[in-house]
């Protein structure tokens, strides 16, 4: 098998696990009618290597969801109350210049700088492409779905460790193919 066979188009058990994780949010969310795109992004960030590596980039995704919807909510609220109709004008680009800068010393203070880019996508959604009606909801919607997808995520990796995985797979008499 070429080197290009092995490193491209090998399914490993991370990415089977992330397969996993995605799927069981989506299966999750069926009986409530409830879209679970936002749950499955999180699951799919927050499955890393081991414990440590979903810790992060799950938190990262996580904590700047929640950081950036609070702020977006408090910039869009300022927003409506000079412009009922929530129509996008002016006025956002000095509420989104002054939300990045407390989005930024919020995952600073927090010691959690890698939750900034998530934030940074939640903070301009909020601002610019959600409802007046539904900008609460669909706050409070993206903070539990991610939860629910990072708590997935967190879940299958604690329950699956790679050293299970690859007892269950000798057990099987299954090939076990390293990671290079």
């Amino acid at each position: 098998m070429s080197r290009f066979m092995k490193t491209y188009l090998h399914v490993g058990m991370r990415n089977v696990k992330t397969a996993f994780a995605a799927t069981l949010c989506a299966l999750l969310y069926l009986p409530f009618h409830r879209s679970p795109a936002f749950a499955c992004i999180g699951a799919i960030f927050g499955l890393g290597t081991d414990m440590g590596n979903s810790w992060l980039s799950g938190g990262n995704r996580f904590f700047g969801t929640i950081i950036g919807g609070l702020i977006g909510m408090a910039m869009f609220r300022i927003h409506i109350c000079f412009y009922p109709d929530g129509q996008t004008n002016l006025m956002l680009a000095p509420l989104l210049f002054l939300g990045v800068v407390l989005l930024i010393m919020a995952c600073r203070i927090f010691k959690w700088p890698g939750g900034i880019q998530p934030g940074g996508v939640v903070l301009c959604i909020i601002l610019f492409n959600t409802p007046v009606a539904t900008y609460v909801s669909y706050s409070l919607n993206r903070m539990f779905d991610t939860g629910v997808g990072f708590a997935v995520a967190l879940i299958v990796n604690l329950l699956l460790p790679r050293e299970r995985v690859e007892r269950w797979m000798q057990k099987l008499h299954l090939k076990v193919v390293p990671v290079e």
